[in-house]
């Protein structure tokens, strides 16, 4: 039989014996079977991620063996974030019946194409835009992002994209034809568009079209005056690194979104981004230590009326969530269940994209804890909702619970659910 994961195997067993542990001992502490670690330090079987983290934080090798394990196991980081598209001109198909899409376009290549082939009606305006009627579009404009915002918390992506695409262009197009003080928050306005449909974009599983999508926030945010949003942007770059396992990029962007002459709150949610990227690596010092920085952050936030929550606007305590979705990538699924736990209780019912997120990660936790009956009871009443919302970020975590589940194929609440565990975790985001 072929050997496959030798280095991480023999770091496993030698840290094993250091501990003054036996198979079982360690078996006992990280809900594996005997057999299924022996395979794994002879180098016969392949670790999964979860093994990787729940050994490393039972033998206290403060993220050694994760980075083996990703060594071992030929786990690349993410590829290197696209550069910003020069494009200028925005197409968008809308069908009923079939594929709908949208795509940036150069404007040569309309010139090319020529515009009767391309548009059959005229849209758009050439006059000049009151102050009136610019404050009016404001305030409608205002009232329909937090609108969305809520909406996207019930439905998935692909419903509410094309009306914020087409919110984005219209902000964008009527700044040209207001005055200058109405053109910047016009502006403003559009890159917090922007910036929300790069994070619809992110859960409908396309990371290079989320990244494009930020960078066109930056653009607009700067256009306005405003050059905060380019610190933010490093936040959401994390964000994708992050799902992509790749640590050291994750912790290098959001320690780089910690500017000082960054607003508080995107100063504090760069230091949560940064103690999720040290869990990953399985550092749980630097995890803490960057914790404590993001509660200093937030305690010294100034909340204007009538100003666009950045980030997520359905977390109580911030902090608390990101703790325990970070105790489970360190290995204490346990600790992680008692702080989700918390939290959860928390999250306003109508907040249903979030209570998925971090309900399906606690499953996960209860599962790696080997708490089966739990992790299977919290399962089931949100499969609906997953289906419903179709995050592909949620999905990564659901995955990762199904695998966790497939070692208990005799137990009945995981056969009841595998079934259907199974077909979600496996469906097509975009």
């Amino acid at each position: 039989m072929t050997l496959v994961s030798t280095a991480f195997g023999e770091e496993l067993r030698r840290r094993r014996l250091d501990a003054g542990l036996s198979l079982t001992a360690l078996s006992a502490a990280v809900h594996y079977s005997k057999a299924q670690l022996s395979k794994v330090e002879r180098g016969i079987k392949v670790p999964s991620r979860d093994l990787v983290r729940l050994c490393d934080a039972a033998l206290r090798a403060d993220g050694a063996l994760i980075a083996c394990g990703a060594t071992s196991t030929g786990q690349q980081p993410g590829g290197p974030v696209p550069a910003a598209s020069e494009e200028e001109e925005w197409m968008m198909q809308l069908s009923p019946d079939g594929p709908s899409w949208f795509q940036p376009v150069g404007r040569r290549q309309i010139v090319s194409a020529g515009a009767a082939s391309l548009l059959s009606v005229r849209m758009g305006g050439e006059s000049p835009v009151g102050p009136t009627a610019g404050a009016g579009m404001l305030e409608a404009s205002r009232s329909l992002f937090t609108q969305y915002r809520r909406m996207g918390q019930t439905v998935e992506p692909g419903f509410l994209l094309p009306g914020l695409i087409a919110q984005t262009h219209t902000l964008r197009a009527l700044s040209a034809h207001t005055d200058k003080d109405t053109r910047q928050e016009l502006l403003a306005l559009g890159s917090r568009y922007a910036e929300y449909v790069g994070w619809l974009v992110q859960e409908s599983g396309d990371d290079r079209a989320a990244l494009w999508w930020t960078q066109r926030a930056v653009d607009l945010a700067e256009a306005s005056g405003d050059r905060d949003l380019g610190g933010y942007a490093l936040v959401r770059r994390a964000l994708v690194t992050l799902y992509q396992d790749d640590a050291e990029q994750t912790v290098a962007l959001a320690q780089k979104a910690q500017n000082g002459a960054l607003p508080p709150r995107i100063r504090g949610l760069a230091a949560q981004r940064e103690a999720q990227g040290h869990a990953l690596a399985g550092d749980r010092d630097a995890c803490l230590r960057a914790l404590d920085r993001a509660r200093g952050f937030f305690a010294r936030q100034e909340d204007s009326p009538g100003t666009l929550v950045i980030g997520s606007m359905h977390l109580p305590d911030s902090v608390g969530m990101i703790t325990g979705w970070c105790l489970v990538d360190l290995g204490r699924p346990g600790e992680a269940v008692e702080e989700l736990d918390r939290q959860l209780a928390q999250v306003s019912d109508e907040a249903l994209r979030t209570r998925v997120r971090y309900g399906v990660r606690r499953a996960l936790a209860c599962a790696a804890d080997g708490q089966i009956d739990r992790a299977c009871a919290l399962t089931e009443p949100l499969l609906d909702a997953v289906e419903a919302v179709r995050s592909a970020t949620v999905t990564i975590d659901l995955r990762r619970l199904t695998r966790v589940l497939a070692r208990y194929p005799d137990h009945p609440l995981v056969r009841r659910l595998g079934p259907r565990l199974g077909t979600l975790s496996r469906i097509r985001i975009s």
